[in-house]
């Protein structure tokens, strides 16, 4: 489990693609601090497992799904990258739940300032706008940010200088894919309700009249 609090940018020193599956060797400091072979580090919002490591490189395996539901197959010898460890107890929460299972890819379509931000109009799958809603959470490249505004095709997000600066959506333009996870306790709280996300399809099986048959109203 994640915070998507980015602690640092990564740099990707090789890439290796199979047919159904790859293997990525990043460089990086401040994640590689207590960190165990078998650890997990979220690689641009993606859950990963540490197989190998130096002093200053790790190396993750990645399965074929992983690659054919992210943007991790476009990265390349010196691609940054967003790195975080995964959260302890301890931790203070500064995003939100980030599990580094990502639902699908996105892409930016608009960026404009608006102030001291910059603000993104991102495209996703009708699927995943129907889990976002207006100042709800959204992990973006493995980034804790919230919804500005969702609507049919895209939604937005602001992000602050520091954010800008720290992390890859400052380096990446229009046209760019990013990785997307909406928020997981909306995922849990649409599951439990019966709503099926597919346009059409949507059959909630939790009413008034459920609550009250079972006791709870």
């Amino acid at each position: 489990m994640f915070t998507g609090i980015v602690e640092e940018l990564g740099i990707v020193r090789a890439l290796r693609l199979l047919p159904d599956s790859g293997q990525l060797t990043i460089e990086g400091k401040i994640v590689l601090s207590g960190t165990q072979i078998g650890d997990s580090i979220a690689i641009n919002g993606v859950c990963l497992t540490v197989i190998r490591q130096s002093e200053r490189e790790f190396t993750v395996d990645v399965m074929a799904e992983t690659l054919r539901k992210t943007n991790l197959a476009e990265l390349k010898s010196g691609s940054p990258v967003n790195l975080e460890r995964a959260l302890q107890l301890q931790t203070r929460l500064g995003g939100h739940l980030v599990s580094g299972h990502i639902d699908g890819v996105g892409n930016i379509r608009r960026i404009t300032s608006w102030g001291i931000a910059q603000v993104y109009e991102i495209s996703a799958p009708p699927t995943l706008l129907s889990y976002m809603l207006p100042k709800g959470s959204i992990a973006i490249d493995g980034i804790s940010l919230t919804v500005i505004d969702v609507e049919s095709e895209y939604f937005t997000v602001s992000l602050i200088p520091h954010t800008f600066e720290q992390t890859t959506l400052g380096i990446k333009g229009i046209g760019a894919s990013v990785n997307l996870e909406t928020d997981l306790i909306g995922k849990y709280v649409a599951r439990f309700m019966g709503i099926n996300t597919i346009p059409g399809n949507n059959k909630p099986d939790l009413s008034l009249g459920f609550l009250a048959e079972h006791g709870f109203i």
